[in-house]
């Protein structure tokens, strides 16, 4: 049993002799959508913040080699065009509309499947769901747009 584990059977274990008349499985019951909200949470802050540093390391490298440059009497290099942008924004490909429409579609059809083989015909239906985000997004590429050399 390593740290982290440990360290989570002993908080239980604490909340277990606090909370009289309640089990272990109870109070973990309630520990995992604590604990996954506060992941998710920390997993999003922890993406901003390597972003801010990445974003602050080059612009000071930036600066210095602007420094370096006016020392030397150069032209000044000016900042990438990238930079200012998020860090998950990038230009959108036609075909990644393809794409992602037949996963989503095929995603459906087989939640469809599956639940109506098991036994819970009435509750395939919401194989639809993803089956029209995929439908959607099939339609997107297949509609022809203006200005659209293709």
């Amino acid at each position: 049993m390593d740290d982290s584990t440990g360290a989570v059977a002993n908080v239980a274990a604490a909340a277990v002799a606090a909370a009289p008349g309640s089990s272990t499985k109870e109070v973990l019951a309630l520990m995992i959508p604590i604990i996954a909200i506060v992941m998710g949470i920390g997993i999003g802050m922890l993406a901003l913040w390597l972003d801010y540093r990445k974003k602050r390391d080059i612009y000071a490298l930036h600066h210095k080699e602007r420094l370096v440059a006016i020392e030397k009497g150069m032209d000044v290099p000016p900042l990438p065009d990238n930079f200012f942008n998020e860090f998950r924004s990038r230009p959108r490909n036609h075909t990644e509309y393809l794409r992602k429409g037949l996963i989503w579609l095929l995603i459906g059809v087989a939640v469809i499947v599956a639940m109506y083989y098991t036994g819970n015909g009435d509750d395939a239906m919401w194989g639809l769901v993803p089956a029209a985000f995929g439908a959607a997004n099939l339609l997107y590429y297949f509609i022809p747009r203006k200005g659209d050399p293709s």
